[in-house]
């Protein structure tokens, strides 16, 4: 019996993690953004009709080769080997030698003097994304991760293209500092999707609103605080101008009955009672 609930628990356990895990892997590439009326959002990570991964590299990797320089890397998420594992040295903060990228969600291998050195250059936890050009939502997304290192602060900046009509991965690497490398791919996922904002708040109104609520708030409660502490006031009473507000309902229905007659003009009730005398 003991046997069994330690079972169930364990398998609660596990499901809940990965449950966890996706929600926050999903949060990881997910954008957007208010232009001109329009929302524009970016979900990376969101199963598309022919890419039930979204962009994420079913091989659980993307790799890419450029003379002595070999890149791999996975979006919104750690790198999984079940091939071409990397072989370099210097795998100590991804994996180690025997699981090398398997801890990371970036790694670079240089040929350094006939050997291939890999360095970490990105950590799924420390990802940010960023459209391209607010001016141009549809020109696509900016993934960049960064790994601070013992010896260098590398990172890598993943330029996702919005192309609707397929995928194409990565095929060139650009480094721009001593640890800062770049590459580009094209994918539906880097395409927005747009909405229309309906009632987006009340601008300058709403804000004058608020501010005319606290104003009001902040003398309620400071005149009920003296009266309570200071005069000893207890009860409804502790409320400033408690007379004043009581009549305050019956004072606007005046007001308006009062503007309703001076628009509405006299009624028949209060016509003039005098007679018409015919002559």
């Amino acid at each position: 019996m003991i046997e069994g609930f330690n079972s169930s628990k364990c398998l609660l356990i596990i499901f809940l993690t990965i449950l966890h895990r996706a929600h926050w892997v999903a949060a990881v590439c997910e954008y957007s953004f208010i232009e001109n009326g329009k929302l524009y959002s970016y979900s990376l990570a969101s199963p598309l009709r022919e890419f039930p991964h979204g962009i994420l590299s079913e091989d659980g990797f993307y790799k890419v080769a450029v003379n002595e320089t070999v890149l791999w890397f996975q979006l919104c998420d750690g790198m999984i080997f079940n091939h071409d594992l990397p072989r370099c040295v210097g795998c100590l903060d991804c994996g180690g030698p025997s699981r090398c990228g398997s801890e990371c969600s970036a790694l670079v291998a240089n040929d350094i003097e006939g050997y291939p050195v890999c360095t970490t250059i990105g950590h799924i936890s420390a990802t940010d994304i960023n459209v391209m050009d607010k001016q141009n939502p549809h020109k696509g997304v900016i993934v960049t991760m960064s790994s601070n290192g013992t010896k260098h602060n590398c990172s890598l900046s993943v330029s996702v293209m919005c192309d609707s009509n397929g995928i194409q991965g990565p095929q060139s690497i650009e480094k721009s500092e001593t640890c800062a490398y770049a590459t580009v791919l094209r994918h539906p996922s880097g395409c927005a999707k747009i909405a229309s904002v309906v009632g987006g708040g009340w601008g300058w109104f709403g804000t004058f609103i608020t501010i005319i609520f606290c104003l009001f708030g902040s003398y309620l409660l400071a005149g009920a605080a003296y009266r309570y502490f200071s005069l000893g006031v207890h009860g409804v009473n502790v409320i400033p101008n408690l007379d004043f507000w009581a009549t305050l309902p019956h004072r606007i229905q005046s007001f308006f009955a009062s503007l309703v007659r001076r628009f509405r003009g006299p009624s028949e009730g209060h016509r003039s009672t005098y007679s018409r005398v015919n002559f």
